[in-house]
């Protein structure tokens, strides 16, 4: 039916329990999908899931904390148990905290679970998205890519850590992976492309927060988008026949975007790379350029 492009297609959501990811997984169902929606929470991913079968949509419940690279492993074989076919991975997930955690892994939390997650994650499942092609990879980061700087030399933050640093570092990371996995993935169907959601009313940065940042957001809170906007543009990546074939390519507003000119540097993408492959126990050349 025209009006469910996606009848028949298997998607993943990461953080598809609420805000962003939560509408991403929902939109996407109510133009046929069938959606894995990922959650660290059962009780929330129940619910989501729940909300979305309510409506008349299919959807599936996956539980992991993706800031454990094992529960990452694991959400990847039962997603693959699960899945014979694999469409769609939306990369979502992601937060922000002010002061420095670090996992069960040793990494720092932000890197862990903004960038070093959805590499895994995608590493893991290329082999059935290829075999699903043509297919696509959707990574949502943020307008603060512009201000992101990857520092090989203290990437976790051990000499001198800041909340906002991390953040942006990691989103310029989402950008330099999509568009190195864009390249190394030419000529497989696969595509790969990134997004800015916009400023959105969700509950980011809450677990950990400065003060100030608790102060501001009552305040700006009224001129955010709603979840439902801001994931306008990861469902268009994720769903849209005019988009067949369009790769490496950053987008807001449903619209490709020019990302800050760091992102475009491929020797430092190709670098991230295999510093990331190391940090989570992948060859790097796992995925060469040009591999089909």
């Amino acid at each position: 039916m025209p009006d469910r492009p996606m009848a028949g297609r298997t998607v993943l959501v990461t953080g598809g329990t609420g805000g962003i990811g939560g509408a991403t997984a929902t939109g996407l169902a109510a133009l046929g999908a069938r959606v894995g929606v990922v959650g660290r929470d059962r009780g929330r991913a129940e619910a989501a899931a729940g909300r979305i079968r309510a409506a008349g949509g299919q959807a599936d419940v996956f539980v992991a904390d993706v800031s454990v690279q094992r529960e990452v492993r694991r959400l990847a074989d039962e997603a693959l148990a699960a899945y014979p076919r694999l469409d769609v991975l939306v990369n979502n997930v992601g937060g922000y905290w002010a002061h420095r955690h670090t996992t069960e892994d040793g990494l720092e939390r932000t890197l862990a679970v903004n960038h070093l997650a959805p590499f895994l994650l995608t590493n893991l499942l290329l082999d059935r998205l290829r075999e699903s092609a043509p297919a696509r990879v959707v990574n949502v980061s943020s307008g603060a890519q512009a201000m992101g700087r990857i520092d090989f030399d203290d990437l976790q933050g051990e000499r001198a850590y800041s909340g906002q640093r991390a953040y942006n570092q990691s989103k310029l990371a989402n950008v330099m992976f999509t568009y190195e996995l864009a390249r190394r993935l030419e000529g497989t169907g696969v595509t790969a492309t990134v997004l800015h959601p916009g400023v959105v009313r969700t509950a980011f940065g809450q677990e950990d927060s400065k003060g100030w940042m608790r102060l501001m957001l009552p305040v700006a809170r009224p001129f955010m988008r709603s979840p439902e906007k801001g994931a306008r543009t990861s469902i268009h990546l994720a769903s849209s026949p005019e988009l067949e074939g369009v790769t490496g390519q950053y987008f807001a507003n449903e619209q490709p975007k020019r990302s800050s000119s760091a992102s475009y540097d491929t020797e430092a993408a190709a670098r991230l790379w295999r510093v990331s492959a190391e940090l989570v126990g992948l060859p790097s050349s796992s995925v060469r350029p040009g591999q089909a």
